[in-house]
């Protein structure tokens, strides 16, 4: 994060049997793991659309497809003691290698090839209740709810 910068995301929610596909992150200084759907940073010239299909080749080298825009998300917030601010493009999408959703947790790298994360499905039910570590970014939950009720 780059601070006094608005960050332009682009992520994918990856659906099955009521569960979602997200990355496990933790914040040191608030010490609370929290969850956040696979994507990244848009570049400049690509669409939201473009950046989920190269972020998850990058990540976990997996092609995506149906890539279908849900909504944007501002998401303001601190992350390990640091001010943050993005706009996020929210889409929903599907996983080729249908093996994928059969795994209870996925490995990837960030941008760099050292930063390794684990993806897991998360039920949706659990994400809600009570003292859930939070998914991020904030209203995406709310935002599935909408669009599943439209």
């Amino acid at each position: 994060m780059k601070p006094g910068k608005i960050r332009p995301l682009a992520i994918c929610v990856f659906r099955h049997n009521r569960h979602i596909l997200a990355a496990e992150g933790y914040d040191q200084v608030k010490r609370q793991v929290f969850y956040r759907p696979l994507g990244g940073r848009i570049e400049f010239g690509e669409t939201g659309a473009q950046t989920v299909a190269r972020e998850l080749r990058e990540e976990i080298q997996a092609e995506v497809a149906g890539v279908r825009y849900l909504g944007t998300l501002e998401n303001i917030f601190t992350y390990n003691g640091q001010a943050g601010h993005e706009i996020v493009l929210v889409y929903d999408g599907a996983l080729v290698d249908r093996s994928l959703y059969e795994r209870a947790t996925i490995e990837g790298r960030e941008d760099d090839a050292e930063l390794l994360f684990v993806a897991r499905w998360l039920a949706l039910d659990a994400l809600r209740a009570p003292g859930a570590p939070p998914l991020y970014p904030a209203g995406l939950l709310q935002l599935l709810d909408r669009e599943r009720d439209s």
